[in-house]
């Protein structure tokens, strides 16, 4: 279900000589991509084709112009979590762009940590690369609720603290919540100390989602469903959950394929057949 209400629309520049257009870290899939032109503010809308496309009409990445077509193009190797598209033909200059994209919805999991930040390098910490070492409170004072986050610690040749990795962000942290690893999980030095890093930020702070305010039923019976299987639960509640769901998920098409793409005046106000004809009752 492609829902107009998960869609966002950002601003960028393709540069001149640059044939790749990075693409937003939540994106899901292209609505459009259009190019503005700079004097006029007019807007060209780029079409779709393939990388096969794209390579064969525009065999020359040197040969440059007004980009007319895109393909999306895949991960960057810098960043693999990232997307792009590969334009053709190659800017002739820098042009502003704006993209209409859908995207990957806020996860219904609260306080994920999204990004971190040393605050102090510690000491005679034995050197090595410590690999999905948890994370734990570096005191005990505020937020405690935060689990599941892990890492990889990098210790430099010195016992000092090089470098932490993020690799899962767990649930229920804050914002500001001041973290460490034991040292068991970082070679057991009886002296090390010092090492802490900072929750820089997190995903869905409040633990609200689009699909929670605008349409729990989904999000309520998918959960009972998953639950019930989950639990070895009779077969017969297993099958009215998934009954449920499903009714569930016929509301969400209506609204997401039907009701949000279209209006009164276009389509007309939506009337239903009674069929009542010489059954009515006065």
């Amino acid at each position: 279900m492609q829902f107009p209400s998960l869609r966002k629309n950002v601003t960028g520049t393709i540069t001149a000589g640059n044939q790749y257009l990075s693409l937003p870290n939540d994106y899901l899939s292209t609505f459009s991509i259009a190019i503005i032109n700079s004097t006029t503010g007019a807007y060209s809308y780029l079409l779709n084709k393939d990388v096969n496309f794209i390579r064969e009409a525009f065999p020359i990445p040197s040969a440059t112009g007004t980009p007319t077509h895109y393909a999306l193009f895949g991960s960057q190797y810098s960043y693999p979590t990232a997307l792009s598209v590969i334009l053709g033909p190659t800017p002739d200059q820098s042009y502003s762009t704006e993209l209409h994209y859908f995207y990957y919805p806020t996860s219904i999991v609260q306080g994920i940590i999204t990004i971190i930040a040393v605050n102090s390098i510690g000491s005679n910490y034995i050197p090595g690369l410590y690999v999905n070492v948890p994370f734990s409170y570096y005191s005990t004072s505020g937020n405690q609720s935060g689990t599941g986050g892990y890492g990889d610690v990098l210790v430099g040749a010195n016992g000092t603290i090089v470098s932490v990795t993020l690799q899962n962000g767990g649930n229920f942290y804050q914002s500001g919540d001041l973290l460490t690893v034991n040292t068991s999980y970082l070679g057991g030095s009886s002296t090390a100390s010092g090492f802490n890093f900072s929750v820089s930020s997190v995903n869905n702070s409040n633990g609200m989602s689009w699909l929670g305010d605008n349409f729990d039923p989904v999000l309520l019976y998918g959960s009972m469903r998953e639950a019930m299987i989950f639990m070895k639960g009779e077969a017969d509640m297993v099958k009215y959950y998934e009954d449920k769901y499903q009714e569930a998920l016929q509301l969400a098409i209506r609204l997401g394929n039907g009701m949000e793409r279209g209006d009164a005046y276009r389509d007309g106000q939506t009337k239903l057949n009674t069929n009542l004809r010489g059954n009515v009752v006065l």
